[in-house]
């Protein structure tokens, strides 16, 4: 079993299932007890309060970790206090699994990537929405 531990979570992936590390995320997420879970709405790529989206997804999923980023900020939290997201992405195929997987690796640079579920959907809430993830950090 591969583990890797952070003070505020323990990812672990057991030998006895795939390694998951080169699609960018982990099997299991341990929260030692006393710590507080914040949860972050599902992000979608808005690059304003206005709700503006581009067309682009690679440039969506960049905004999408921003606002995930800025929503943990206030918080004293980071990407790296995420344990766990859920990612929906519209239309989902390899290509599109490609740059997720890219952009994990660039938000995570030390590859201790949070548990993740991906949900193939065939839209999102907003018009041109084409990939919404929710996070749940830990903290101290």
């Amino acid at each position: 079993m591969t583990i890797q531990s952070t003070a505020a979570q323990t990812l672990s992936n057991p030998t006895t299932l795939f390694d998951p590390a080169p699609y960018g995320f982990s099997h299991v997420a341990t929260v030692p007890e006393g710590m507080s879970l914040v949860f972050v709405a599902g992000q979608g790529g808005e690059t304003d309060k206005e709700g503006t989206l581009g067309e682009d997804f690679r440039a969506q999923v960049q905004q999408v970790l921003l606002n995930i980023k800025l929503a943990l900020e206030p918080q004293g939290l980071s990407l790296k206090d995420v344990v766990k997201v859920t990612t929906l992405v519209v239309d989902h195929d390899h290509e599109k699994l490609g740059i997720i997987v890219d952009e994990f690796k660039k938000a995570w640079p030390d590859a201790h990537f949070p548990v993740n579920t991906l949900i193939p959907v065939p839209r999102l809430a907003l018009e041109g929405m084409l990939i919404e993830i929710d996070a749940v950090a830990v903290q101290k």
